[in-house]
C-alpha cells in the first residue's frame, strides 16, 4: 500500500508499506531494489522515498486495508479510532518500523 507523507522539498513524498510473503525479511538492499524497479517501470517521480516492510497491513475485519491508519503512521500522528481493526498488534509494529525508516531517510 502506498500513501503520501509531508515533505519540505516536494510537498509530499511517496511512502510504501510493503507486505512480505511469509518467511521473507525486508533489507535496505531490497528496499533500494524496489525503489529502482518502481522508477524504471513507472517513472522516477514515482520512486518511493520511504519503504517500510511488514508481514501484514492493518485491515478491517472485512479485509480492507485501513489507508487512513497508514497515513497517520507515516506522518507520526495519533491514530484515532482503531476499533474496526482485525489485528491491532500490526499497528504498533508498523509505528516502530516507520519511526526507524523515517529516521534513516532524513
Amino acid at each position: 500500500a502506498v500513501c503520501g507523507k509531508l515533505d519540505e522539498m516536494t510537498g509530499q513524498a511517496i511512502y510504501a508499506f510493503v507486505s512480505l510473503k511469509s518467511g521473507q525479511t525486508g533489507t535496505a538492499e531490497f528496499a533500494d531494489e524496489l525503489r529502482d524497479h518502481v522508477a524504471a517501470k513507472l517513472g522516477k517521480f514515482t520512486r518511493p522515498k520511504y519503504v517500510t516492510f511488514t508481514q501484514e497491513l492493518p485491515k478491517t475485519r472485512s479485509g480492507k486495508i485501513m489507508r487512513r491508519l497508514l497515513r497517520d503512521i507515516a506522518e507520526g500522528r495519533s491514530l484515532g479510532d482503531t476499533t474496526t481493526l482485525a489485528d491491532s498488534s500490526i499497528v504498533h509494529e508498523l509505528q516502530q518500523r516507520a519511526k526507524i525508516e523515517v529516521t534513516q531517510e532524513e
